[in-house]
């Protein structure tokens, strides 16, 4: 196990608005709010076409080949994540959802691009005071947190 500490910041409540690709969205206002590192929480709806990461083709396959799945319907979304900025100072969410449609979920990660369904709210709480990064660490080749 690898930790840091930080403190709470500010709390910030957006409503994003039809069309909105969530993280590219959240990424932009951290660096227009400069925000550092944060906490997620996220509620509203999805369009169809949204994107997830569902998983890796292979549990312990290298190198990392994704499994993609497209919303072919609007969904109801509950999510959690984090932003945490990268060695060259960009922000970068990861925020994992799960999506719901009637008697059926998927959930997974919203990276490869989710889009906003009318509206959708998200509380970040702001840390501050952590030397915490994504870095990208080999074998899997991903942005992964160093705290």
């Amino acid at each position: 196990m690898r930790y840091s500490e930080a403190r709470p910041g500010r709390v910030f409540i957006l409503r994003l608005e039809d069309g909105d690709i969530v993280h590219e969205t959240i990424e932009q206002f951290a660096l227009d709010h400069q925000i550092e590192a944060a906490s997620l929480i996220v509620v509203g709806g999805a369009d169809r076409g949204s994107r997830l990461v569902v998983g890796p083709r292979e549990d312990r396959g290298l190198p990392l080949a994704p499994m993609h799945h497209e919303l072919a319907q609007v969904h109801e979304v509950a999510g959690v994540g984090t932003m945490f900025r990268d060695e060259d100072g960009v922000p970068l969410v990861h925020l994992h959802m799960a999506c719901g449609r009637r008697d059926s979920t998927i959930t997974g990660c919203i990276r490869t691009g989710v889009k906003v369904w009318h509206v959708m709210e998200i509380i970040v709480h702001e840390l501050v005071g952590s030397s915490a990064k994504r870095v990208v660490e080999e074998p899997l080749g991903l942005k992964l947190l160093r705290p």
